[in-house]
């Protein structure tokens, strides 16, 4: 019984060893192709990504070619490891990094995410922080998720790179980073925003640098996938709204909580100002649009008016004359429907309208005058209308 049990336990560990071999051997069949792309292919994201999709046809392995690519060829800057700039615009990054080979967390991981994007993966750069040996640190990181076969992973390209060593970066690839189950990242990486964990029981803060990782079932259930199909549809401000939302729900621990929360706010408000100049153009546009309709009646009103008092001379068909009302009445008619376009104007562009509006129904006291005119002209036989000019 003894040898059997011994015998059972080598045979599950040599069949343990085998899939560990054959998933390396997988992983080394895709790196070899990836790792010969010519230099000239690497200038930019789109042609990466046409070398990949070219020489790839599943997800995964594409997934794996995007990782290894920037994990073997980008270097991490550790003279600016510090100056993480969120601010930033995403192809500049991206630029930067694919011209100088070198850059830290957010170069490594914007690359990714837009190498992945183009390949026909779809996946988001995440913010957050993240613990080693027991100590979380005290500057933000950025990793990637991404969906793979319907399922979602999480990608570190930079610490699936190597690590930092006395002052040193000892370049190394590690597969932990690579398509991490998270249940399994979140002992490392905790995403600012808790929709980012993936998971249906979300950790909180102050469980993250306790280190209280384990599924509490007594916890309220959080749908996360319905949330990021939320979040998908929303615009850009509706997400900073949302985000900053669960992130103080779930706890502002630290100084870097607290800065991710203020940087959301600057943002929100930006967005926000963006929203309000526009409205104001927009009314504005609208308003001037108005008043141009409105002008352009006026004028035609005048020349008609002008016409009438030559008596019509030189002489047009009715239908012409008929015409020329129409189209001042027409005028009249696009200023007040543009005016009633407007929505939730100002005190002084409502003063405005209130003005336009008075305008209008006065301009239409003399058209109507003009109108009626020009029916009993044109009903009126033609040797008896020159008399009509006449009359009061």
């Amino acid at each position: 019984m003894y040898k059997r049990i011994i015998i059972l336990l080598i045979f599950a560990f040599g069949c343990w060893i085998g899939l560990f071999a054959q998933k390396n051997n997988t992983l080394s069949s895709i790196d070899k192709i990836m790792l010969k792309i010519p230099d000239s292919l690497t200038t930019s994201t789109q042609r990466l990504a046409s070398f990949i999709n070219s020489n790839y046809s599943n997800q995964n392995d594409k997934s794996r070619a995007v990782f290894i690519w920037i994990a073997k060829n980008i270097q991490y800057d550790l003279d600016n490891m510090f100056a993480i700039n969120f601010y930033q615009n995403t192809d500049e990054v991206i630029d930067i990094v694919l011209k100088t080979r070198k850059g830290i967390c957010m170069h490594f991981a914007e690359l990714f995410s837009d190498v992945a994007n183009k390949v026909g993966i779809k996946s988001y750069v995440v913010s957050g922080y993240t613990k080693q040996n027991g100590f979380v640190e005290y500057i933000p990181h950025a990793w990637c998720v991404a969906n793979i076969d319907s399922s979602w992973y999480m990608f570190d390209p930079t610490w699936g790179s190597g690590y930092v060593e006395n002052s040193h970066f000892i370049k190394t690839i590690n597969n932990f980073y690579f398509k991490a189950l998270p249940t399994k990242i979140i002992k490392s990486h905790m995403p600012f925003d808790p929709m980012w964990q993936f998971l249906n029981r979300i950790i909180t803060c102050q469980e993250f640098y306790d280190g209280k990782l384990q599924e509490n079932a007594k916890k309220p259930y959080f749908n996360f996938r319905d949330t990021l199909l939320c979040y998908e549809k929303q615009s850009e401000l509706e997400r900073l709204i949302s985000s900053s939302n669960r992130i103080e729900k779930n706890g502002v621990k630290s100084s870097l909580v607290f800065e991710k929360l203020e940087h959301n706010k600057r943002q929100i408000d930006y967005y926000q100002k963006q929203i309000e100049y526009k409205n104001n153009k927009l009314i504005a546009d609208q308003f001037n649009s108005a008043a141009n309709s409105y002008n352009i009646g006026v004028n035609s009103l005048n020349i008609f008016i002008s016409y009438k008092n030559k008596q019509f001379t030189p002489l047009k068909p009715d239908s012409e004359i008929t015409q020329m009302i129409d189209t001042v009445e027409a005028s009249f008619k696009l200023s007040r429907e543009q005016l009633s376009n407007i929505v939730n104007p100002d005190t002084n562009t409502l003063s405005m309208i209130t003005q336009l509006n008075k305008s209008i129904d006065n301009s239409y006291e003399n058209l109507n005058e003009q109108k009626a005119f020009v029916e009993t002209y044109c009903k009126t036989k033609k040797f008896n209308r020159r008399a009509l000019f006449y009359k009061k």
